[in-house]
């Protein structure tokens, strides 16, 4: 089926205000977030927020827009005296109202972002120390906070948790990964679900995050099966006669050359994408926005090798391909093992699932088994048992020179890919320079992931740490204003999770509340300025 620009614009524009209701067009003209104004011929539907990502991230922001805000419980008691003593002196206000800049002052964790610490603390205090503290925090809904808002996920509500493999259970703990407001061991109860591990497999995380969304009564500003091909900002530009003119991704060597003849002004974000409908086909949209936060998550694009040969089909990148491999039979029988690359938790996991369906393993990482930078370093035996077990084989159970058997599980630490070969071959170069040629059945490479903000301009390079190189969450997260997560490149541009190098969920939740706060302070600052206009101007009421 094909579509006409106009007719499906129209059509996707009338269902997002049918799906936030009659309210919306009213509020957005009371509430806009931005020094902005509207020309003519721009869509009615500019909202004040578009969220891309639909996982914890992009939930939990959803969560603080709708209105609800935390507050100091009257009993609580934070084990921290120095943060307690600054939570009593506005105990009035909800957290989203102070000064986060003072309340995270002095406060360290596992973050190098000091809200996300804040937060963490509020929500699980000492919870690096081993102890299971309550919440110092209580929630109330403040409808007049609400923020008109979309969130856009390609799948459900959950985002990247909904495709993991379900028979691994997360490095987190279950309260970890719960989001404010609703415990996951009652809810875990409530479905009459095991609890007693602390941790969880991805799929019960999945169920969650879904039902969060339900039960907090988030559906309305949620949509599903939405992909996004372009987040592009609009500008204004005024020629000799005053007239407006729109353009669209002017280059900054256009806007300098620009620049002393024309005035240009930097106007809102164009979100484009198209959303799967039923039928399996693509319905096209665009939409306009005062702020875009990017909660996507670094699961888009698995890690790749670069080398020669990656591409063949017997080279998987990911769990979930390994997976349908085991349970299509493709592996049973064979005589060659697989081949899995990479040190991490996933590696770890692709040895356990391996190890468990009796297929033998040769496992190559670049490191060496003592490298104090590797996870299972930091986690603790008696909690990570089975995490153990594989990193006690990659120290015992290395390959020898001397040796050409492998068993069921044989390592090569400090041992590059050099190339995979048509005839399912692996070259492989050691530290010293010696070079084997492995035969294998399936090789799995497990490296990390990235995210693919594809949609940006030079996707997203520009608003990194380290300008001109892609995103990643370790060695290049975007920059970001460490108090309200707006992107320092790019204003009104906000990023939240992974994106800006927080992997776990404990510590996103405190980019969702920056930007709140930061979203929410815009707001009473514009609405100061409407209601002094409205009663100091003579126009027309």
């Amino acid at each position: 089926r094909t579509y006409s620009g106009t007719e499906t614009e129209g059509q996707i524009l009338n269902s997002f205000v049918q799906y936030f209701g009659d309210s919306l067009g009213r509020k957005i003209k009371r509430m806009p977030l931005i020094e902005e104004t509207v020309l003519p011929g721009d869509s009615l539907l500019t909202l004040p927020v578009v969220i891309i990502g639909n996982g914890p991230s992009g939930i939990c922001l959803s969560y603080l827009l709708s209105g609800y805000r935390p507050y100091l419980s009257p009993e609580a008691i934070h084990p921290n005296p120095i943060l307690h003593t600054k939570l009593q002196e506005a105990r009035h206000l909800s957290i989203v109202d102070q000064d986060l800049e003072y309340l995270s002052a002095g406060l360290e964790g596992r973050s190098s972002n000091p809200v996300a610490v804040l937060f963490d603390t509020l929500l699980h205090p000492d919870a690096d120390f081993g102890y299971d503290y309550p919440p110092v925090l209580h929630w109330k809904l403040e409808q007049h906070n609400y923020i008109p808002h979309i969130v856009l996920g390609k799948g459900p509500p959950g985002g990247a948790w909904h495709s993991m493999e379900g028979s691994m259970l997360t490095i987190s703990f279950g309260d970890w990964m719960e989001l404010p407001g609703l415990s996951f061991k009652e809810w875990a109860a409530s479905k009459r679900r095991n609890t007693k591990s602390d941790r969880v497999m991805p799929e019960e995380i999945a169920c969650y995050y879904k039902h969060y969304v339900k039960v907090m009564g988030l559906q309305k500003n949620f949509k599903d099966n939405v992909y996004i091909t372009s987040v592009s900002r609009l500008y204004r530009e005024k020629d000799d006669e005053g007239r407006s003119h729109q353009n669209e991704d002017m280059s900054a060597e256009h806007l300098e050359m620009e620049d002393g003849q024309k005035s240009l002004i930097k106007r809102n974000w164009e979100v484009r994408g198209y959303q799967r409908a039923s039928d399996g086909s693509h319905v096209p949209f665009c939409l306009f926005a005062e702020n875009v936060a990017l909660a996507t998550g670094t699961f888009d694009s698995p890690g790749r090798l670069q080398v020669e040969g990656e591409d063949f089909p017997f080279v998987l990148h990911s769990m979930s391909d390994f997976g349908a491999a085991i349970s299509k039979g493709k592996l049973r029988g064979k005589a060659d093992p697989v081949l899995i690359v990479g040190a991490g938790l996933t590696a770890a996991d692709a040895v356990l699932c391996a190890c468990n369906n009796n297929i033998p393993v040769v496992h190559v990482f670049r490191r060496r088994v003592t490298d104090t930078s590797l996870i299972f370093k930091q986690l603790p035996k008696k909690l990570y048992p089975e995490y153990h077990k594989v990193y006690h084989m990659m120290c015992t159970q290395c390959h020898t020179v001397d040796s050409n058997q492998y068993s069921a599980y044989t390592s090569f630490p400090e041992h590059n890919v050099l190339s995979f070969k048509p005839e399912m071959k692996c070259v492989l170069q050691s530290a010293s320079g010696l070079k084997k040629i492995l035969k294998f059945s399936v090789a799995l490479v497990l490296i990390g992931s990235h995210p693919n903000l594809f949609f940006l301009k030079d996707q997203g390079h520009s608003i990194g740490h380290h300008s001109n190189q892609p995103i990643t969450c370790k060695g290049n997260p975007i920059e970001i204003d460490p108090f309200t997560y707006e992107c320092t490149k790019e204003a009104n541009l906000f990023a939240l999770g992974p994106l800006v190098g927080d992997n776990f969920v404990r510590f996103l939740k405190g980019g969702a509340l920056g930007i709140a706060r930061c979203l929410a302070i815009r707001q009473k600052k514009k609405h100061e300025l409407i209601e002094s206009e409205d009663g100091g101007g003579e126009g027309v009421p």
